[in-house]
């Protein structure tokens, strides 16, 4: 028996040395593929653009002047000004943290959720996994886009306080969106479980607790990787549209789409360009980007899998 769990334990240790391997391999085939690169690079100038280039415009959200108002660009002001005087470039710089946090965040609450139920449902089977399979079908079949708008409305009624209202949003963004993940991670666990390495941790007598979060998860690493970049930019174009329509992020706050949504008539929208087109590029280039990496990733940690 003792020779056994030797020989168990070797196993463990060149599965962990394989998994070294696969990522190093990975990340080689990543910096390879020129059309990754491109995003990763699109994303850190986008990230420098909206949370360090604040600091270095000489003007504040605050500063009000209805003088200014719905300026073209000019020397003074690059990107123009607003219906309040507003400079837009620091706006979209701002409103950039804000997008991105909302990403970023949102996709986080993603991997928790939906990395832990799938991760529980194909671990324990039988009960566990019919509950959680069949919630995820439930939320499956309800609306994303009709069910965000109906929470807004709300949201907006209660008269919810908007420094706080963003928060909810992130969460709610999160917490409808989990059921792709948790589904991904199941399989994987499904098929992991069932390798040699899993009777080495038997055999030690380890909890389900470490089985699972130090030992199968750690092993779902590219998938869920790949799964939470794409997240990153669903949640943008979520957030985007609420914003647009007026029940996600509120005045005060900026966000990409509520900038978006300032062209709201005909004016605007053909003689203020200034106003709408530039964080109409920012969303595009930046869930563009997005994917791009992740479909890099997908190809890096997946090279047999066709696109």
């Amino acid at each position: 028996m003792t020779q056994n769990t030797v020989n168990l334990s070797n196993r463990t240790n060149l599965e962990i040395e394989k998994s070294s391997s696969i990522w190093a391999d990975g990340f080689r085939r990543l910096l390879k593929n020129k059309l990754a690169l491109a995003g990763l690079i699109v994303l850190l100038i986008m990230f420098i653009f909206s949370f360090i280039g604040p600091f270095f415009s000489e003007y504040t959200e605050a500063k009000l002047s209805v003088k200014n108002a719905n300026k073209p660009p000019s020397s003074e002001h690059w990107l123009g000004t607003d219906s309040l005087g507003r400079d837009v470039l620091l706006r979209l710089m701002l409103a950039g943290r804000i997008s991105l946090t909302v990403g970023i965040v949102g996709a986080a609450i993603i991997l928790l959720i939906g990395g832990t139920l799938g991760a529980i449902a194909g671990f324990y089977g039988k009960a566990a996994d019919t509950s959680i399979m069949r919630f995820a079908d439930i939320m499956y079949a309800v609306p994303t886009l009709p069910v965000l708008i109906i929470l807004g409305a709300i949201l907006s009624d209660l008269k919810f306080p908007p420094d706080k209202r963003i928060f909810l949003v992130i969460f709610l963004l999160g917490f409808i969106s989990w059921m792709t993940l948790a589904r991904l991670v199941r399989s994987q666990i499904l098929s992991l479980k069932e390798q040699e390495f899993m009777l080495a941790n038997e055999v030690l007598g380890l909890t389900d607790r470490k089985k699972i979060f130090k030992h199968l998860l750690p092993n779902t690493l590219p998938i869920i990787i790949v799964a939470s970049t794409l997240g990153v930019a669903g949640t943008i174009l979520l957030e985007s549209a609420l914003s647009f329509l007026g029940l996600g992020v509120v005045p005060p706050t900026p966000s990409w789409g509520y900038m978006i949504s300032a062209a709201n008539n005909m004016i605007d929208f053909q003689l203020r360009p200034w106003l709408w087109v530039p964080p109409g590029i920012c969303i595009l280039l930046t869930v563009v980007a997005i994917n791009l990496v992740g479909d890099g990733l997908r190809d890096a940690f997946d090279p047999k899998q066709k696109r």
